[in-house]
């Protein structure tokens, strides 16, 4: 298997959450305890989780750094994390509470200096510039906002700057379980072949993260195909080797 496989954990109120479309009022929890989940990917064999401090995303600090810890001092998981990352307070919690790579996107479109502090202080393999996008616009602030940022502008300026990973969902698609927006994706790959891009939103199926890796896709995230039992991990594994 090529695509690298990234399950996700979303996290409101200390619990494994997921929204449809960023949408607040649409939640489901799936489960109270967001570490239990974790082992239970650690034992499937992911090596790599995706977390969202939703909480954070929305107040605009990181909020959930406890069960960060929790994930990350009961699991052997390489944890990127992401939301509510404004300041080098923020960052540092992060990083001091277990997470290997930290996620940042709104602060990369509303602080530009501070992004490029962070890519020197940190390095590109600690740091991946997320592109949440709208109608073709980066979204800021937990998806509340629309900036006036185009996507691919946005990402050749930071590559520029030596950014190598890029985790780029498409609003319109996370949580409904639709199918990803491959198109979107390859766009981004014939602009930038080297990048190392992680695909998220849509996920419905394991015949998508097929046509992912089919497509060139480095990596995808999943979250809430998973929860919801469309995705046969040992299936897909199957399915790749053929």
């Amino acid at each position: 298997m090529n695509i690298e496989l990234i399950p996700a954990i979303d996290i409101i109120e200390g619990q494994c959450v997921r929204l449809t479309q960023g949408d607040y009022t649409r939640k489901t929890v799936y489960e109270s305890n967001p570490a239990k989940v974790a082992k239970e990917f650690e034992l499937m064999g992911f090596k790599r989780l995706h977390i969202v401090d939703l909480d954070g995303a929305q107040s605009k600090h990181i909020v959930n750094s406890e069960t960060l810890r929790n994930i990350t001092t009961t699991t052997e998981l390489r944890v990127d994390f992401g939301g509510g990352i404004k300041t080098d307070e923020d960052i540092q919690k992060a990083f001091d509470c277990g997470a290997e790579m930290i996620t940042v996107g709104s602060i990369a479109v509303t602080q530009p200096e501070l992004f490029l502090q962070w890519l020197d202080r940190y390095g590109a393999d600690k740091l991946i510039l997320g592109a949440d996008v709208r109608h073709g616009k980066v979204s800021i602030n937990g998806w509340k906002e629309d900036s006036e940022m185009e996507l691919l502008p946005f990402l050749k300026t930071y590559i520029d700057h030596g950014v190598k990973n890029v985790l780029c969902t498409e609003i319109s698609k996370d949580g409904t379980l639709t199918g990803p927006a491959i198109e979107l994706y390859q766009q981004i790959m014939a602009a930038y072949p080297h990048l190392h891009l992680i695909a998220s939103g849509g996920i419905s199926c394991n015949q998508d993260i097929v046509e992912l890796e089919k497509a060139g896709i480095p990596a995808v995230v999943f979250g809430k195909a998973f929860y919801e039992g469309k995705i046969d991990i040992q299936e897909l594994n199957r399915m790749m080797s053929v």
